[in-house]
């Protein structure tokens, strides 16, 4: 004999004393139990510099972003401080006529970056300035350390690092931001800055950097990429989670004030367990693979590009993350908005 339907079965009780969608019913009751914000606030602009006036150069791999000369690059910033944006990093795209093997550039009072620093931080004094440490926008190797046959030399590189950060200091840096991944930099940088009077400037910590696939379109916009071999031997390896622990852990002994962990949502388990680990505010970097990832996807009419952009970024912050880098920035602080 077939059987009702149930709707005919007449009224059923369930005992459910807790009922979940309670909360869910409307917008304001979603609003009320939210329990992660995201704000324009928590996020980093990251900032690609070229040199001249006037000069807009558009990343080919990442719509939307360009290589911006000074002057126009203070537009920019000046722009995502008026949507709430306290800070923006800074990346400098140089001639391959200023690099060398020691990354001389690094440390010229009227480089690029210097050069930009200083406008900002004359023209928008209340914009945070994170600046770039490594040596491979500077480096004729393409490295962020120093190359000796087919070694990235650990020991030699420091000194570079430490000069750099301090010439950046010089030029109004408020923190900067060793992305390099050798072993003992952050206290060796902490040790120059503190011996040249610039007790006061912040050491962002590239803690956690793994060596990823992701950064495929960030080398683009650099023309940053080793002249030969990879950096496996510095950078860490994707497979490893209790590794960067131990990083963060060394970095916070020798003097970070933050730390960071690169790149963001592949590596959400990461930053949860960071956040966990330390005391001190947790970066994360969404880095340029996966920016592009998105935008192409909502090029193709494949995704919502502001609903997934808010959701990635939702959901990095989730994990831990106290401030996020992302190429996004602008755009989120409008939708936020």
């Amino acid at each position: 004999m077939m059987k009702e339907p149930a709707s005919s079965l007449g009224p059923i009780t369930y005992d459910l004393p807790d009922r979940p969608r309670r909360n869910r019913r409307c917008e304001s009751l979603r609003r009320l139990v939210r329990e992660t914000v995201l704000t324009p606030g928590d996020l980093i602009y990251p900032m690609f510099i070229t040199d001249g006036s006037g000069v807009q150069i558009p990343i080919g791999s990442m719509p939307g972003i360009c290589r911006w000369s000074p002057d126009l690059l203070l537009e920019q910033a000046r722009a995502a401080y008026a949507l709430g944006i306290p800070a923006v990093a800074l990346f400098p795209a140089l001639s391959d006529t200023l690099k060398d093997r020691v990354a001389s550039a690094s440390v010229d009072a009227d480089g690029l970056l210097q050069r930009t620093v200083r406008l900002l931080k004359r023209e928008l004094p209340g914009l945070v300035v994170i600046t770039d440490v490594a040596m491979d926008p500077y480096s004729s190797d393409g490295h962020d350390g120093y190359v000796d046959g087919d070694q990235i030399v650990n020991d030699k590189t420091l000194p570079i690092l430490c000069a750099m950060a301090v010439s950046q200091a010089e030029a109004g840096a408020d923190m900067v931001a060793p992305s390099d991944m050798m072993d003992g930099r952050v206290g060796a940088i902490r040790t120059a800055l503190d011996e040249a009077g610039f007790t006061g400037v912040g050491i962002l910590s590239y803690a956690a950097k793994y060596c990823s696939a992701f950064y495929g379109p960030f080398r683009e916009a650099l023309d940053s990429a080793p002249r030969g071999g990879d950096k496996k031997t510095y950078q860490m390896d994707p497979a490893n989670r209790r590794e960067a622990l131990r990083e963060v852990r060394l970095d916070v002994a020798e003097g970070a004030d933050m730390v960071m962990v690169k790149p963001g949502l592949p590596y959400l388990d990461v930053i949860a367990a960071v956040r966990a680990a330390v005391d001190l505010p947790v970066a994360a970097y969404q880095v340029s693979g996966e920016y592009a990832m998105i935008k192409a996807a909502a090029e193709k009419g494949w995704l919502d590009e502001s609903s997934v952009m808010l959701e990635s970024l939702l959901a990095i912050k989730r994990a831990g993350a106290d401030m996020i880098l992302t190429y996004f920035a602008m755009d989120a602080a409008r939708s936020l908005a």
